[in-house]
């Protein structure tokens, strides 16, 4: 084999070819090459760009590194072989590509030519950027083909798929319905079929539910069939499927080859929930399922997932606001309908009430009565016609009738009739209305409201100084401004303020009372008359409410020109504005404090005393009055307007309870309440609040704030005394408790004091009984033989004597620490035998000079864990006890073990103890037979069952007068 040479170099082509058996290809050996072949060789060679090189009638190519890695597995064979042969797949698309360069001898460049390519065990769909240009030999001819490509497949591939999320961003942000938003989905997606050969979309038609078919593209297909695993895709697992071809016999790709595999991906909801579907799709049958294609679907879903979650958002709010338009069409249609409803009743209230009141027949105090019931009835009706007007704004049938009316004469007539007012109120009251060149076509009802609500407001929020009406006509427009000196708007309220229901937060004016849709009627009703309301206003300095109407009749609809009116008129006298106005300042003449309550005739006792002092604190005098004069014949009460006047009348009085309304000027309901709870005086006076606003929230919100009650307008005169006694008992009987609580805390602090005074003068008496102990016995030991004889008996009593005291003082110690929670055990390994038997011996002269026998039966050992000098004193305790009752009669002592548990008896054979004193006898101070003759503080006992308790043991006695009683102890050994 003849080796070729000349082609040097460090890459695996130049060994490649220098290592080909030349010699037996149609070119033969290297050395009978011409040299231009030769150069090109080297050249591609020595290039890093990829290139490719065909020479002769039988196209052998030559292909360097960079080459090497776009042809896949048909490297290194390629080498030396037919470029027609190793690239047949694609030769239909290069081979007149290439001819055409070889016979013309114009080169080419192609870019992103698609090509099919079988270079990885399957027919890949590939992208190249080619340039062909013509070879030539040493003579000129044109002898082969030079290729310079780069493969980007990738741009290619991305770019085409980046366009397709790019859409289906672009449908999850447009608004539609879940139906829509699959539709246009699937038809996004049915313009990639390159990437996307088919796709199913299963949806779910509520949460939780089962998935139904939504639709197909690249497939047509039956909702009933379903032959996918739908249900491990919705538990949210991503599941690949490898016999779609069974199901589905389905052509894709550019070349039209069977589509074998596809994707169940879960189509994510929003936050933790269900899936909301699945989506299938097919996957190229000309791309592999690389990690590129993967991430794609991914994105395909999470896109896709998108534009479902917001078409159902869209949905679900759309829904929303097809039910609130309903609500607010029926909220409409019962406001109308009950104001109707309302109506009736009072003007049949109103009718008799006048013709009575008019009469002049009543005596003066039912006539005082029924003018509040006038008053607050027509301002009812006043409010009952507001209602009606906005109810027929809302639903588009306010009728209007538009006349030319004298329009400064008219202002300046409804203006001047809250002069008087004015003048009580002490402001000036200005009206400018000069004439204006033409009358002014308007709805005389319309603007009568116009012009009240806006002089009602001005005298609401102005404190003092001037109102001013003034009208005028400006190029062609009537201006009507209405100006005062009052408490102003904040600048950030102006924008809102012509808002229905929207109410200035904090703003002071002489009440709170009101529906906050005066102002929107307002300017509904310019807008009506083809005009427009603007407000002006400097907090502190006053406000400027202006309306300007359009002159002539042009912007009128025709057909309301000097229309009759149809229906019931909503205008409200102008006596029923003046009153309402009147009422915020004015006192009734019967406001003034009742007389004190007198005693019943005929009874020599004094002035009745009232049962306490009330606050009451309402902003309507009416409300006021009236609840002042249920209350008068049982309390003292003192009435204020608002609730700061409430906060400082409290301050320099303390009431014994305060009544409070929680919308008031100034200071409302809740701040009163917690300015009152802040201030050490009045922390604890009960307050009971009065408000209009019903439901569980709103009491609920008044007794979290710190109420002690809350009672809903309108309520009965029995219904309020019956809240205000019982609130002021409930206060009554919690002082009680806590002066109770405050002196059950000072005893127990006294007998804690008492109980350290034990335990320190326990410890200070021990210290001179030892030393006087101590002192015996070296007296005792210091004495001669016939001393000692002789003052024996002497010195005997005495050490008893001392003995006695320091049991004392011990059982105090004890009782101190017991009481105090302090008893410490110390506990260590004690026989109990030994203890029962030293005890005896200490009580041995005790027990022969009451002449008294002792059986003692101990089992040995009897070996525990326990506190020995403690356990010596319950055995004290119980031996002294026998000793004491026991009259002389023998006793007997028994200790020992059964089953983990040691026993002590101690019995006697003396006058026992009855029935109902056995169930004392273990408590502080308790003696089993009473009186002094016997001696002792009545702790012993009680001190044994604490010492035997704490060792986690059991005391009980056993009796029968007459016949003697037995104590018997129990205590766990290995506790």
């Amino acid at each position: 084999m003849v080796k070729a040479a000349g082609f040097p170099g460090p890459s695996e082509m130049h060994a490649r070819v220098s290592a080909h058996d030349w010699a037996s290809t149609p070119l033969g050996p290297p050395e009978s090459w011409p040299p231009s072949l030769r150069a090109l060789i080297r050249t591609l060679l020595s290039s890093s760009y990829p290139m490719v090189l065909t020479w002769g009638p039988r196209f052998c190519q030559f292909y360097n590194d960079a080459y090497s890695k776009l042809i896949g597995t048909k490297h290194p064979s390629a080498l030396g072989e037919d470029i027609r042969v190793t690239m047949v797949e694609s030769w239909d698309t290069l081979g007149p590509m290439i001819q055409k360069v070889m016979a013309t001898g114009v080169a080419n460049w192609t870019p992103a030519l698609m090509l099919l390519m079988e270079r990885g065990g399957y027919r890949e769909e590939a992208y190249f950027s080619v340039s062909h240009a013509p070879a030539e030999d040493d003579t000129g001819a044109i002898a082969g083909m030079l290729a310079v490509c780069s493969e980007v497949t990738q741009q290619v591939i991305g770019d085409r798929r980046l366009r397709l999320l790019r859409d289906l961003s672009a449908k999850a942000g447009e608004s539609r319905g879940v139906q829509k938003a699959s539709q246009e989905v699937l038809a996004a997606l049915s313009a990639s079929p390159l990437d996307v050969p088919f796709a199913l979309l299963y949806l779910r038609t509520k949460e939780d539910g089962p998935v139904t078919f939504a639709g197909a593209v690249g497939v047509v297909w039956e909702a009933a069939a379903s032959p996918w695993p739908l249900e491990q895709a919705l538990a949210g697992e991503t599941v690949r499927v490898d016999d779609v071809a069974r199901h589905l016999p389905l052509a894709g790709g550019p070349w039209g080859e069977p589509v074998t595999s596809a994707l169940l991906m879960p189509i994510a909801s929003s936050g933790q929930g269900a899936p909301l579907g699945v989506l299938v799709v097919g996957i190229s049958p000309n791309r592999a399922l690389d990690e590129g294609y993967t991430s794609f679907y991914e994105l395909l879903a999470s896109q896709v997932s998108l534009a479902l979650r917001n078409a159902q958002a869209y949905e679900e709010e759309r829904k929303r606001a097809e039910q609130l338009a309903e609500l607010d069409r029926a909220k409409t249609a019962f406001f109308s309908n009950v104001s109707h409803e309302f109506r009736t009743p009072l003007t049949l209230m109103l009718g008799p009430l006048e013709d009575v009141l008019a009469s002049g027949t009543l005596p003066e105090a039912a006539a005082r009565e029924l003018d509040v019931v006038h008053r607050n009835a027509t301002r009812l009706l006043r409010l009952v016609n507001t209602l009606l007007d906005f109810s027929r704004l809302e639903a588009g049938r306010l009728e209007a009738s538009f006349e030319p009316v004298d329009l400064a004469a008219y202002t300046a007539d409804l203006a001047s009739s809250f002069r008087s007012v004015a003048e009580r109120a002490g402001l000036t009251l200005t009206v400018d209305c000069p004439p204006l060149p033409a009358p002014f076509y308007v709805d005389r009802e319309m603007w009568e409201k116009i012009v009240l609500n806006l002089l009602s407001n001005a005298f609401k929020f102005t404190f003092q100084g001037t109102i001013t009406v003034r009208l005028r006509a400006r190029t062609g427009q009537a201006w009507l401004e209405i100006l005062d000196t009052g408490t102003g708007i904040p600048p950030e309220d102006l924008p809102h303020l012509f808002e229905r229901f929207y109410r200035v937060k904090g703003a002071q004016g002489r009440t709170h009372e009101g529906t906050g849709i005066g102002l929107a009627l307002v300017q509904d009703l310019a807008r009506l008359q083809g005009g427009e309301v603007r407000v002006e206003s400097v907090e502190g300095q006053g406000s400027c409410f202006t309306v300007v109407l359009p002159e002539g009749r042009e912007h009128l609809a025709p057909e309301r020109i000097h229309v009759p009116r149809r229906q019931a008129s909503t205008a409200v006298k102008e006596e029923t504005f003046l009153a309402e106005v009147r009422s915020w300042w004015e006192v009734p003449s019967w406001e003034a404090p009742p007389p004190a309550p007198r005693p019943p005739s005929g009874s020599s006792v004094g002035p009745v005393r009232p049962l306490g002092r009330l606050l009451l604190a309402d902003d309507n005098a009416d409300m006021r009055d009236y609840v002042r004069r249920v209350l008068s014949s049982s309390f003292e009460v003192e009435a204020v307007p608002d609730g700061q006047a409430a906060l400082e009348a409290a301050r320099a009085c303390v009431p014994d309870l305060i009544l409070t309304d929680v919308m008031m000027p100034r200071l409302d309901g809740f701040g009163l309440l917690r300015e009152l709870r802040r201030d050490p005086l009045t922390r604890t006076v009960p307050v009971v609040m009065l408000s209009a606003r019903a439901g569980e929230e709103s009491a609920v919100e008044g007794l979290e704030a710190g109420a002690d009650g809350y009672m809903v307008k309108p309520f009965s005169a029995r219904e309020l005394v019956a809240r205000v006694c019982s609130t002021l008992e409930l206060s009554r009987m919690r002082r009680e408790s806590s002066l109770q609580e405050a002196r059950a805390e000072a005893l127990k602090r006294a007998v804690q004091v008492r109980d350290e005074f034990l335990s320190i003068a326990s410890h200070e008496l021990k210290t001179p009984l030892m030393a006087f102990r101590l002192q015996l016995e070296l007296i005792e030991r210091s004495l001669g033989p016939e001393s000692r004889l002789s003052l024996a008996s002497r010195l005997s009593v005495a050490g008893r004597q001392v003995q006695r005291l320091n049991t004392l003082v011990e059982t105090l110690l004890d009782v101190s620490q017991l009481s105090m929670g302090r008893l410490m055990l110390h506990l260590e390994e004690v026989d109990l035998a030994e203890v029962v038997g030293e005890t005896v011996e200490q009580l041995r002269g005790s027990l022969e000079r009451a002449g008294c026998s002792l059986t003692v039966e101990v089992e040995r050992p009897l070996v525990g864990r326990y506190d020995r000098v403690r356990f010596e004193r319950v055995v004290m305790n119980l031996l002294d006890n026998a000793l004491k009752y026991g009259e002389g009669k023998p006793l007997r002592v028994r200790a020992w073990k059964e089953q983990g548990i040691s026993r002590l008896t101690v019995a006697d054979q003396g006058m026992g103890i009855s029935p109902e004193d056995q169930a004392r006898i273990f408590e502080r101070f308790e003696r089993a037979v009473p009186g002094r003759q016997y001696g002792g503080l009545g702790l012993g006992l009680w001190i044994a069952r604490q010492v035997v308790e704490a060792h986690g043991g059991h005391i009980q006695v056993d009796s029968t007068p007459g016949q003697g009683t037995t104590f018997t102890v129990q205590i766990p050994q290995n506790r």
